[in-house]
C-alpha cells in the first residue's frame, strides 16, 4: 500500500534529551519512522515511554534535540516559532482528551472557532461547521452546548473542530481518555471511518493496546524507541537489532 508514495511525516534518527538536575533523561532515543497520507498510526506506550513528546515533536510543539522532522515536506526542526505556528494552523488538526470545548458556544460555533483565525467569513464558517457536525453524526445536537452533550458527543464535536480545517494531519493524544469503553469504541470507529473517507492522515498516541488496535499501523515505544511497528493490514514486522 504504501510503496512508491512519499511520507507525509517522517522522522530520523530523532533524540529528545532533557536535563533534570545532574541527569540526562532520554524522551526519544534515535527514533525513525514514516507515515504516509491516508492512514491512521497509533504510537502506544506507558507512561514516560516518550510516546507524548513523540507527538508534540510531530505537530511542531517541540524542538528535538537532534535529528529530522519532515512534515508534508517541510523540516520542522529548522523552523522558528512564528513559521511553526503558522504551519500548524495551515496543516494540522487536533483532537485533545480534555475535548476543549468553549462552555458558552453550541457545538455549532465550537466547530466553526479554528476557521475564525483564518479570517474566513461567518456564513462560511456556519456552513463548513454545519457539515462537519453532520459528518460526526451529531444533526440533532448543533444547538446545544457542551454541559448540554454526553462526553462522547462531546468528543464528537472536538473531532469535527479538527477536520473542519481540512488538514493534512490530525494529531489525537488519548483521544478518549475520558470516556468508558463502549463510547471510547465509537468515536475510534468513527475516526477509523473519517480518515479512510477523506483520506486524511490520523496520528494517535494512546498508552491502550485495544484502542491502538483500531489504526492501520501501531509504532510501539519502549524508553523512547520504537520497537516494534505491527501493520493491521498485514502482519507485524519487528525492528532488527532490538
Amino acid at each position: 500500500m504504501a510503496e512508491k508514495r512519499e511520507p507525509v511525516i517522517q522522522v530520523k534518527n530523532l533524540y529528545k534529551i532533557y536535563r533534570v538536575g545532574e541527569n540526562k533523561v532520554r524522551a526519544l532515543n534515535g527514533v525513525d519512522l514514516k507515515i504516509y497520507k491516508g492512514e491512521f498510526c497509533s504510537i502506544v506506550g506507558t507512561s514516560g515511554s516518550g510516546k507524548s513528546t513523540m507527538l508534540n515533536m510531530l505537530a511542531g510543539l517541540e524542538k528535538p534535540t537532534k535529528g529530522e522532522i519532515i512534515v508534508a515536506g517541510e523540516h520542522l526542526e529548522k523552523m522558528s516559532e512564528n513559521q511553526l505556528v503558522k504551519f500548524r494552523r495551515e496543516h494540522v488538526g487536533f483532537i485533545f482528551q480534555s475535548f476543549n470545548l468553549l462552555g458558552t458556544m453550541d457545538a455549532v460555533e465550537n466547530v466553526a472557532l479554528p476557521l475564525v483565525f483564518r479570517g474566513v467569513s461567518k456564513k462560511e464558517r456556519m456552513e463548513k461547521a454545519d457539515k462537519m457536525l453532520d459528518l460526526v453524526g451529531l444533526s440533532k445536537h448543533k444547538d446545544h452546548r457542551p454541559n448540554e452533550m454526553s462526553g462522547g458527543q462531546q468528543q464528537r464535536v472536538g473531532v469535527a473542530r479538527a477536520l473542519v480545517l481540512d488538514p493534512e494531519i490530525i494529531f489525537a493524544d488519548e483521544p478518549t481518555g475520558n470516556l468508558d469503553s463502549n463510547t471510547s469504541a465509537e468515536v475510534m470507529r468513527l475516526m477509523q471511518r473519517i480518515v479512510r473517507e477523506r483520506n486524511q492522515t490520523l496520528v494517535m498516541v494512546t498508552h491502550d493496546n485495544h484502542l491502538a488496535s483500531f489504526a492501520d499501523r501501531i509504532f510501539h515505544i519502549i524508553d523512547g524507541k520504537i520497537v516494534k511497528i505491527e501493520d493491521n493490514r498485514n502482519k507485524s514486522e519487528q525492528i532488527e537489532g532490538e
